[in-house]
């Protein structure tokens, strides 16, 4: 039997690495592009031909034709934000209903999850997780208490259903003392994002993917946001609700983790975060600010601020690790061009001890240790080739790629799709 094959591309650190920019330049190696978990927290950036695309919902894939794209049962959707985005798509020029389907098993992000939402990260007092108050969390919560309503439902008996989890949500939300809210206008929008979904192929997306599988069809697995917010492995309680990680493509789509094959970490040459928790490189110098103005780290759907500080080995190797990484591809090299010296972190002292290893904890008591490198002083934006890299920025690549003993096949010199170099 012609098996094709499954890759998987995943964030590496605390989200925001450029997923989205690598899925457009890998896909048309590609037949199938596949989204495996998360929601619309997840905003992919995707620039090219003069134009800027965020993507939330919708794969990367989107804008290659003759693509299949999916959006897996392990994706929570919103509606009302999930027509807003492919309309948008539609109107720059770029043809949807043949080329996406949905997954019945999908769960559905509901107008009071947001207020749901809204209320838990109150009730946090200082303890908040930094939520971006999309209903991510609660939509999850309610697919584990197997009390949530998926895609699927909305091809039958869909308000009578809508109507018992509503009343259900507003009861706890009254018992929270949370009442203070209106969603008319929210639940207008919503339905008729339920009504624009229906446009689409609403399937059973396990069986679609591994269809394609036996026909020998090659599959790219794209995950949402990072390795370090994974709900089991991440910088607990400040993660997302969902497992980032490349075992969550198995689960987030319905594939055996025998048919994984490549699976392409993305790091960025430096480290972000958004949100609170904890951040062991964080800048809080003019350097820190440097590398976000250069970089332009603001949030692709929120627009906040992203935490910026040096590379994090400790925090990589660990996810190189659970993830089973077998080459890296490094973003945003560009931005440190103009650096005198760059600095990466190759352990953590904690209450005296040197370690190499990620521990249970970082909240408290871990002090970054530093290893210094020159920097490369060069604009790499325009170069073609790794031939034209300056010493320095190749010392640093062999440096990283040592330190993590995983080769670095792809490099990032700007956000445009051009401006990726493959390395021999």
């Amino acid at each position: 039997m012609n098996t094709g094959k499954v890759d998987v591309l995943l964030g590496l650190q605390w989200g925001d690495e450029g997923k989205g920019k690598v899925v457009d330049v890998l896909t048309p190696r590609y037949d199938v592009i596949a989204r495996f978990q998360g929601g619309p927290n997840a905003g992919h950036t995707l620039e090219f031909e003069g134009e800027k695309y965020v993507l939330r919902s919708i794969p990367s894939g989107i804008f290659q034709g003759g693509k299949v794209n999916i959006i897996g049962n392990g994706v929570v959707l919103a509606p009302d934000l999930f027509m807003d985005e492919a309309r948008d798509l539609e109107r720059s020029g770029h043809e949807l209903h043949s080329r996406l389907c949905i997954s019945k098993k999908a769960h559905l992000i509901m107008p009071t999850h947001r207020v749901l939402d809204a209320a838990i990260e109150a009730s946090k007092g200082k303890n908040k997780v930094g939520t971006t108050g999309k209903g991510i969390g609660p939509t999850y919560t309610d697919k584990v208490s197997r009390t949530g309503l998926r895609v699927g439902d909305i091809l039958e008996n869909f308000e009578e259903k809508y109507a018992q989890h509503k009343a259900r949500h507003e009861a706890t939300l009254r018992s929270m003392g949370f009442t203070d809210y209106d969603i008319t206008d929210v639940e207008r929008k919503w339905m008729e994002g339920i009504e624009y979904m229906k446009q689409f192929p609403i399937v059973d997306s396990e069986h679609v993917i591994n269809h394609y599988l036996r026909e020998g069809k090659s599959v790219l697995c794209e995950g949402a946001q990072g390795t370090m917010l994974d709900v089991d492995f991440g910088s607990y309680p400040f993660v997302t609700s969902s497992n980032t990680i490349c075992a969550g493509a198995c689960t987030g789509l319905g594939i055996g983790p025998n048919k994984i094959g490549h699976v392409y970490g993305i790091m960025k040459a430096y480290c972000t975060r958004v949100g609170a928790g904890p951040f062991p490189t964080e800048l809080f110098d003019e350097t820190g600010a440097r590398i976000r103005d250069l970089g332009h780290e603001y949030g692709a759907v929120t627009g906040r601020e992203r935490r910026c500080g040096w590379i994090d080995l400790v925090a990589l190797r660990y996810a190189i690790m659970v993830n089973g990484v077998t080459e890296l591809i490094m973003m945003k090299s560009d931005v440190l061009d103009g650096f005198d010296t760059i600095k990466a972190c190759v352990a953590y002292k904690q209450n005296g001890e040197l370690t190499r290893d990620f521990p249970y904890n970082i909240e408290h008591g871990i002090e970054p240790v530093f290893e210094e490198l020159p920097g490369w002083k060069t604009d790499m934006t325009r170069m073609t080739s790794e031939d034209q890299f300056p010493e320095a920025f190749r010392n640093y690549v062999s440096f990283l790629e040592a330190q993590l003993e995983t080769p670095i096949k792809i490099i990032s010199i700007g956000p445009d799709r051009d401006q990726t170099i493959v390395r021999k």
